[in-house]
């Protein structure tokens, strides 16, 4: 049994970025499925689809890499965890290595990133750390 799914998708993108897979299969949900669109739009990652399938639906990510195979992901980790939520106001979202990467938040608006919940003015619990 999985206690948290946003825990073990960041964790199967860290490991398929750390050997270079193009690829990565996850099951899908609602909360998958926006962090993944909030990934795609700020371009750490090519593209996903989510796929019919029993008893659930498939995310399948495609991972996006430089030129010479350089990652673009340098880091994703979670930072509000089942144990310990962490929460942040729309006033202690500060970019984050001075724009180069973001913070997931899952908002009252849906998931967005920082960016999105400064123009949005509006704060929720902070779900993931990507640069």
């Amino acid at each position: 049994m999985m206690t948290d799914p946003i825990a073990d998708m960041l964790t199967r993108i860290r490991n398929a970025n750390a050997i270079s897979k193009p690829t990565v299969a996850m099951p899908a949900s609602r909360m998958r499925v926006g962090i993944a669109e909030v990934l795609h739009k700020e371009g750490f990652i090519a593209s996903y689809k989510v796929s019919e399938g029993k008893p659930t639906s498939i995310l399948d990510i495609v991972l996006k890499y430089g030129e010479e195979g350089e990652k673009v992901i340098r880091k994703i980790d979670r930072i509000s965890k089942p144990g310990c939520r962490m929460y942040a106001q729309v006033g202690d979202l500060k970019p984050i290595l001075r724009g180069q990467g973001i913070q997931i938040l899952s908002t009252p608006k849906g998931v967005v990133s920082d960016r999105q919940a400064r123009e949005l003015s509006v704060g929720g619990e902070v779900l993931a750390l990507v640069y």
